[in-house]
Formats: C-alpha cells, sequence, structure tokens
C-alpha cells in the first residue's frame, strides 16, 4: 500500500533500531507534558493532528508532546521505550492487533480504557468494535475508527449482463466468469505470497464463508470445510475470471481505475480514488477522460458477503485504537477523550475514507459523528466530500460497516498468534502455492495449519 493509506497494511513485526523518542513519566505524575505518538505519520496528517492538539492545550492547559511514528516501526520503538521506561503516555492509530500484543505483554492500562469509554458512554460505540478491542472481558485500548476491505463492481456491466449484486460466493463466481474477456478481468484481487494484503483478502473471504483461525479452545482449525472450501473458492476464482501473474494492491487497484476489471477486492481507501481526486492513482478507464467520477458513479460497494458455508454475511475490516499505557499520567485519559469527542470530527477527517467512526455520536446526539462523517471532504490533491460522491445509501452501508466485521483470532483470545504470524504470513504462502499448482487445495490447508501450529507453539 502506498504511504498515504498505511492503514490498509496490518502490522509486520519489523525489527528496527529504535531511536529518539520521547516517553510518558509516572503513573500519577502530572509535573510535565504527556507524550502522544501516533502512527499517522503522513506531514499533512501530522500537522493536522497538531492542530488538533493546539485545541486541547487550549481548553485544558495540559501540554502534549506530538510524536509520529512509521507504523513499520510501532514494534521496536514501543520495545525500546518499555526497556528504558520512557513509554508514551498515549499510542494513536494503532491496529487492533498490535494493541492485543500490547496488552499481552502488559504495556497497556485496562482500567484506563475502560474509565475513558465509560465516561463517553459505551452505548455511543458501536458495540462489535467494543467486543473486538476486548481481552479477558475487558477492554485493551479505546476503538477509534475503521476501515472495511470492499467488494468494488461495475454496476454498469453488471446491468448491462443482467448479473445480481456480488454478495455472495455464487453471485461473484457467477459474475466473474460471465464478465471476464479478451482487455477485461472478473475480479482482481491479491495473490502474492509475502504480502500482507493477500491476507486481508483471504481473510475477508474467509471469515464470509464461517472459517476461523481458531476455535474457542485455541486450536488451529485451517483444514476445516468452511476454510478449505475457502482455499478452493479462492483458487478457482482467480484462475478462471482474474489474470495471470502475482497480484497485489498496486496492480488491483491499477486495473480496476483502468476499467480493466469489473471487480476488485480492495480497501475503503479506495473511495477517493474512485473519484478521481488522488495523483498518484488516477481513475485512467476509457470513460474517465471526459468524467473522472465515472468509477465512482458506475461502481456497487459490497460490505459483508456470505458463503455457502456460512450462516449469516461477514466482512474484514481494520480496527485501529487509542491505546493508554501502563505508565500514562492520569491525563492520558483526558486526552483521549477529547479526540473521541470534541476532537473526533476533525480526527476523523484526516482520512474519512479510512477513518469510518466507530463512536457513531454521544448519549444526546446519538448519530452526531456519523452524520458529520459523511459530509467530510476526501481526496488529496483534490477534494470533495463523501455525500457529494456517494448516495446516501452507499454511506449508510460504510458508517455501519463495523457491525458486520469479523476477525480471526481476537473473539477467541488468540490476538497474539493473530500478530505473530504477520511476520511469516503462512497463509498467503500457501495461497499462492495452491494458486501456482504447486500444492493441492488440501496440502496448501494444511501447510498453512502446520506453520501456524509451530508459529502458535513458540509463543505459548
Amino acid at each position: 500500500m502506498r504511504a498515504r493509506t498505511s492503514r490498509t497494511t496490518l502490522l509486520a513485526v519489523v525489527l528496527l533500531i529504535a531511536v529518539g523518542c520521547g516517553g510518558g513519566g509516572g503513573k500519577n505524575d502530572n509535573s510535565s507534558s504527556l507524550t502522544f505518538w501516533t502512527a499517522e505519520d503522513n506531514p499533512d496528517r501530522v500537522k493536522a493532528t497538531q492542530a488538533i492538539i493546539d485545541r486541547f492545550e487550549q481548553q485544558t492547559r495540559i501540554k502534549v508532546k506530538l510524536v509520529p511514528i512509521g507504523e513499520d516501526q510501532l514494534q521496536s520503538q514501543m520495545a525500546s521505550a518499555s526497556a528504558a521506561g520512557t513509554l508514551p503516555d498515549v499510542l494513536a492509530a494503532a491496529s487492533l492487533g498490535f494493541v492485543h500484543s500490547l496488552a499481552a505483554d502488559g504495556l497497556t492500562d485496562p482500567d484506563a480504557a475502560a474509565a475513558v469509554i465509560s465516561t463517553l458512554g459505551p452505548q455511543t460505540f458501536a458495540q462489535r468494535a467494543l467486543s473486538l478491542v476486548e481481552a479477558n472481558g475487558t477492554p485493551v485500548a479505546v476503538p477509534s475508527d475503521s476501515w472495511t476491505q470492499l467488494l468494488v463492481y461495475r454496476k454498469d456491466l453488471f446491468a448491462k449482463a443482467g448479473l445480481a449484486a456480488p454478495t455472495s460466493f455464487q453471485a461473484i463466481r457467477a459474475a466473474a466468469t460471465r464478465l471476464a474477456r479478451d482487455g477485461m478481468a472478473g475480479i482482481v484481487a491479491a495473490t502474492k505470497a509475502d504480502d500482507s494484503f493477500t491476507q486481508q483478502t483471504f481473510e475477508y473471504l474467509a471469515v464470509a464463508n464461517g472459517c476461523q483461525l481458531t476455535n474457542q479452545a485455541g486450536a488451529i482449525t485451517l483444514t476445516s470445510k468452511p476454510c478449505r472450501d475457502t482455499f478452493q473458492f479462492y483458487v478457482d476464482l482467480l484462475r478462471t475470471g482474474s489474470v495471470q501473474g502475482a497480484q497485489d494492491a498496486t496492480s488491483t487497484r491499477a486495473a480496476y481505475l483502468a476499467g480493466k476489471a469489473a471487480m476488485v477486492i480492495w480497501s475503503s481507501f479506495l473511495l477517493d480514488e474512485l473519484a478521481g481526486l488522488s495523483n498518484d492513482a488516477r481513475s485512467s478507464c476509457p470513460q474517465c477522460h471526459r468524467d473522472p467520477s465515472f468509477l465512482a458513479t458506475n461502481s456497487g460497494i459490497v460490505t459483508a458477503i456470505k458463503g455457502p458455508d456460512s450462516a449469516r454475511p461477514s466482512q474484514f475490516g481494520e480496527l485501529t485504537c487509542f491505546a493508554i499505557t501502563k505508565d500514562a499520567k492520569t491525563d492520558a485519559a483526558k486526552l483521549v477523550e477529547f479526540l473521541m469527542n470534541e476532537g473526533y470530527p476533525d480526527w476523523l477527517a484526516l482520512a474519512p475514507e479510512g477513518k469510518v467512526p466507530v463512536r457513531t455520536g454521544t448519549t444526546n446526539q446519538p448519530t452526531r459523528f456519523s452524520d458529520t462523517w459523511a459530509h467530510l471532504e476526501t481526496g488529496v490533491e483534490h477534494t470533495k466530500p463523501l455525500s457529494e460522491l456517494y448516495p446516501p445509501g452507499v454511506l449508510k452501508v460504510l458508517a455501519t460497516s463495523t457491525d458486520t466485521m469479523n476477525r480471526w483470532g481476537f473473539p477467541q483470545g488468540q490476538g497474539r498468534l493473530v500478530g505473530a504470524q504477520l511476520a511469516t504470513l503462512p497463509i498467503p504462502k500457501a495461497l499462492a502455492a495452491a494458486l501456482d499448482g504447486t500444492l493441492s487445495i488440501t496440502a496448501a490447508a494444511e501447510q498453512a495449519q502446520a506453520d501456524l501450529e509451530t508459529i502458535q507453539q513458540s509463543i505459548n
């Protein structure tokens, strides 16, 4: 993924040497400023975040030091800060897997997170978001926003072919087969073996089909029928309806923006690019030269999908969080409360296409933040409000997408395993081997199962 949309990449454990970042202090020491780390390190987002912090300082007289940290450096920076006793007071834009890993290592303050959620009102949050941040019945962090994996499709091509919206495995397969022709892929999706985007794409379809990483006891279940069926579906779909060669986030996006694919599986960060608002990923389909927003107008958006082995539709997405660390000053809670209340619209405005609110409003105004989000401006070199690009029905589906979000491992208490396996990506490797014929579907599932069991043993 491009730097601007790094939220679409799950945290990889990259061991880098940490350099010079200030930390927090004693738990009850409010004599010095708070230290606020954020993984939103894009310069424009850092500037916008500083403006939010300035408002907080003016309102509370509490000083805050803002420190942007590249997402790929968070693991090593936090480890170094923990060893030195200089943890930040608050960590922002941390992925779900990362905050669960921090909690497992005892680096977060669950009581502080619970107190913030209680103050703001648990009923004002998406309940699915609250359940995903819980470990042993207690939140390990405060959920801030989410992005969701989407299946984006050409409504005009579907209508011309008389095809149903691709909301099920059966409909996806039928459309990919029907619309694949010379110069047009029925669907493009990630296939690279060493790419976390492939992991995200597969998990999207896996949870839609009732395939889970583990059972409630923690045993790996990748050789279960729903998982084997998902491997089979993925391989058959891409062999018959897609393009040759390894595909990643860049190539799949480029194919859809060029009008060379009828469907693409991508994240919600694609929304502004469909409207021609980003120079580094311009819509280049034949119709787009006359109308840069052609794809936004003629694309349908599917969030939750239903596979044949599942009782209900589901989807993959990433939840990002504000984590209060174990050594944080007591004023850290006030900062998080501000960011999730008075400063929340401005926080979402950093990238509204990839920051869907998980706090929909306040007790007195239940839809305040979701209503505001729909009118935030998206784009890079060019900007427009989301409400001018997409109809209310699409925005409502996106705004409520967290409610149908499903994630491997977290409901079963396996957050540490989820984070650990991202270092070696055994599932994308097995999937790529099945796609190129090196492994059969059964052998690919068995290999992924064995590799995950080895990882699980190494961390227990």
